[in-house]
């Protein structure tokens, strides 16, 4: 069958406009799908982005980072986020490739067809001008034989009545009269036979040279619209098809997390975690109050332990009353020793101190601070009160003894590792700086070896500094060691009577007072001596730090050098080496001292005298901006 549209459809040009213009609103409708489609995969792709970034973990943790099943779930929210990523890749393809092209093509689409159209329009006015022109010769032709006709019968009447001279002349008149409708009948009919030789003429082009031509014009708009809306969707599914394989590598991953949980390695974490370390006390004897025997305390009683720690048990500082918090936050602090007048130990460990100047304590000023500054301010007040105050109240030892032993084992062996790294990295740097020096040496142009030295020195400082604190780990960790392999004997029973027959609870009670700190140790991990105010002020500390685990250190400001050799006696105040490099957290608030950090681990004040302080640029700005709020 055949398929030309000039000699099928010849007629039809009114259907094939309805059917031409009906294809270009469906490509139009198209074009409004894909680009639909993706804006609702963009509209996922952020949605599933925002899922992921709302349960990942804002900052890495510990916790979160020891079990599996933690570990799994934060590679799961991992794929989860680059199948975000895949998906707006998919949305971008579909708006670029698709949706803007259609949208071009659909303008051309709608230009070419208008001027199809047009000249379809022209072809159909020229024929229907010829055919009117026909039709007027026609008309015209048929009116002049019927007038020549009627003159010939009045001609041949008037003739037949020949009797008169008059009669006669009017018979004459009507014979030429017949003549002349004869002759215009006669020009009629050459004009209509003209007209419908050109008729016929432009008909025939009209059907069989213009119309085919143009209809074959429209037919193959029409079959390139067609064919544009099939590569339209074979690039969608191919844009769709080319993301699976992402998507999918990404599912295998979440099904491979999903499978790398292990309950029973999770649970033995917890026991390395929360282990103590101590052991289960032991059975109570039974004490006879018949006799005048008072009660015995045992060393090893765990519930006589907790009942001496409940008696003694105060408020935390939250709770205590406001002119006690602020006598403490407001208590005075010693002003910062004059530099020496030359840069020898002694000068500093025996300069003299100074009265106190009337200028206010740092944490009180803080507390201003946070009473009269604005929102922008305020969160680093708060950081200000809490470092200054664990300053004040004592921070954990730093040999951990206020851990049980494992958890304490652990934490010592963390250090060490910790140390053991910072001495591998400072080796490579002195290492670095010799060969730098060894190269200037041998080629004085590229430098000056002598301005290696000074940082040569610095890194020697720096690891004299990380050896002696790693011996000093290292003999707390050979203490624990051997306090848990070697426990010690225990008693029998628990709360056993001495083998002497003294008054119960009267050398049970002399050996308490006369442990040393690691015996003194309950099971929880706390010390057990009323007379220590150490484990009311770390109480108060750890308190306090749980109202701001979750803040982050406080930044760095700039670096400052320290000048002369300082011994940090008091509490709060941090010691440290000539020429010794350290990072500046606080500048100097008008009390002389600035507060520094070494290592993210120790801090503390100095004084502001011994240090060259070195701030940066941006951290100028913030502090002076910080200052005008």
């Amino acid at each position: 069958m055949s398929c030309n549209w000039g000699t099928e459809l010849w007629d039809q040009f009114d259907n094939i406009e309805k059917h031409t213009s009906w294809g270009i609103d469906f490509l139009e409708r198209y074009t409004k799908f894909v680009k639909e489609r993706a804006e609702i995969e963009l509209s996922y792709a952020k949605q599933i982005r925002s899922l992921s970034k709302k349960y990942h973990p804002k900052r890495s943790r510990e916790d979160e980072s020891r079990y599996t099943w933690c570990v799994a779930f934060a590679a799961t929210l991992r794929q989860l986020s680059d199948v975000a990523n895949q998906r707006e890749e998919l949305a971008e393809n579909l708006n670029t490739q698709i949706v803007c092209e259609l949208a071009r093509y659909t303008q051309e689409l709608k230009s070419e067809r208008k001027s199809h159209f047009q000249d379809g329009r022209r072809a159909q006015q020229h024929i229907e001008s010829s055919w009117k022109q026909l039709e007027s010769s026609k008309r015209r032709f048929e009116r002049d034989c019927k007038e020549a006709e009627r003159a010939r019968h009045v001609s041949d009447r008037i003739d037949l009545e020949n009797k008169t001279d008059g009669e006669k002349r009017c018979s004459l008149k009507a014979r030429q009269t017949a003549q002349q409708k004869q002759q215009a009948a006669e020009e009629s009919r050459k004009d209509y036979v003209t007209s419908l030789s050109q008729f016929n003429q432009d008909q025939h082009q009209h059907y069989h040279t213009l119309v085919p031509v143009i209809y074959q014009r429209i037919q193959d708009m029409e079959e390139r619209r067609i064919e544009r809306i099939c590569e339209a969707m074979r690039s969608s599914t191919e844009a769709e098809r080319k993301v699976l394989p992402v998507v999918g590598r990404c599912l295998d991953a979440m099904m491979d997390a999903a499978e790398s949980i292990q309950p029973r390695k999770d649970t033995r974490q917890v026991v390395e975690v929360f282990k103590s370390g101590f052991d289960p006390p032991g059975d109570i004897e039974f004490e006879d109050y018949s006799t005048s025997m008072r009660r015995s305390i045992s060393e090893s009683s765990y519930l006589d332990n907790r009942t001496e720690n409940r008696r003694h048990s105060r408020k935390l500082w939250p709770f205590i009353r406001k002119n006690k918090l602020l006598t403490l936050l407001s208590s005075p602090r010693q002003p910062p020793p004059p530099p020496p007048t030359s840069p020898s130990p002694g000068g500093v460990a025996n300069s003299p101190q100074s009265p106190p100047p009337a200028s206010r304590e740092p944490i009180t000023q803080r507390l201003n601070d946070l009473m009269t500054s604005g929102s922008r301010t305020r969160k680093q007040c708060l950081r200000s009160i809490k470092r200054g105050l664990s300053l004040k109240l004592g921070s954990s030892p730093a040999d951990c003894s206020h851990l049980p032993p494992e958890q304490r084992r652990k934490k010592l062996q963390t250090r060490i590792n910790n140390i053991n790294q910072e001495i591998q990295r400072e080796k490579e740097q002195r290492n670095a700086l010799l060969k730098m020096r060894e190269v200037y040496e041998q080629s004085p142009q590229m430098g000056d070896p002598s301005s290696v030295e000074p940082r040569l020195e610095e890194v020697k400082h720096s690891l004299q500094r990380l050896e002696e604190e790693l011996r000093r780990h290292q003999v707390w960790l050979s203490e624990v060691d051997s306090r848990m392999s070697d426990p010690g004997p225990r008693q029998s029973g628990g709360c056993g009577l001495n083998s002497q027959g003294t008054t119960p609870g009267s050398s049970s009670l002399k050996q308490l007072d006369n442990r040393s700190p690691a015996s003194r140790e309950s099971p929880d991990g706390s010390y057990t001596e009323d007379q220590n105010a150490e484990l009311h002020f770390k109480s108060r500390s750890s308190e306090f730090d749980e109202e701001f685990d979750e803040e982050e250190p406080l930044p760095s400001i700039g670096t400052c050098k320290s000048l002369y050799q300082f011994q940090g006696q008091n509490e709060g105040t941090l010691s440290m080496v000539e020429g010794e490099l350290l990072s500046v957290v606080e500048e100097d608030k008008g009390d002389g001292w600035t507060r520094v950090r070494r290592n993210m681990e120790e801090e503390g004040y100095v004084p502001t005298s011994y240090i060259k302080v070195f701030l940066d640029s941006s951290a100028k700005g913030f502090v002076q901006s910080s200052r005008l709020v």
